[in-house]
């Protein structure tokens, strides 16, 4: 019988809070609707959880694009951050799904505004 030790792992701040799909392969009902997984996560956004704090710059709602940045086949979606309390953040991709440990700090933009 397995140690308790060896039977936890841990988990790639990518898979933290995703959600288990059945065996037949098909999203798992809880987290069928796009827009319900990616939450508030629209670009200009900046959230936070125990990973850092987000700034959203862009999301990939084209699923070939988003399987290609997440290296994932199954992947639907993508939203590329960059992690604002690290100085020299660099962006990256990510496919978590929004859960209770990420919360909004800033709200993405709504609108156009001119620089002009």
């Amino acid at each position: 019988m397995p140690s308790i030790a060896s039977m936890h792992t841990a988990a790639s701040p990518e898979h933290e809070g995703r959600k288990e799909t059945p065996a037949t392969g098909r999203p798992h009902p809880y987290y069928s609707d796009v827009a319900e997984q990616i939450g508030p996560r629209l670009p200009g956004a900046i959230y936070q959880n125990v990973d850092g704090r987000f700034e959203v710059l862009s999301l990939v709602t084209d699923p070939a694009d988003a399987a290609a940045l997440l290296r994932r086949d199954s992947a639907r979606w993508a939203v590329i951050v960059r992690d604002t309390l690290r100085p020299d953040g660099q962006p990256f991709a990510v496919g978590s799904v929004w859960t209770t440990s990420d919360y909004l700090i800033r709200p993405a933009r709504t609108a156009y505004t001119s620089a002009a």
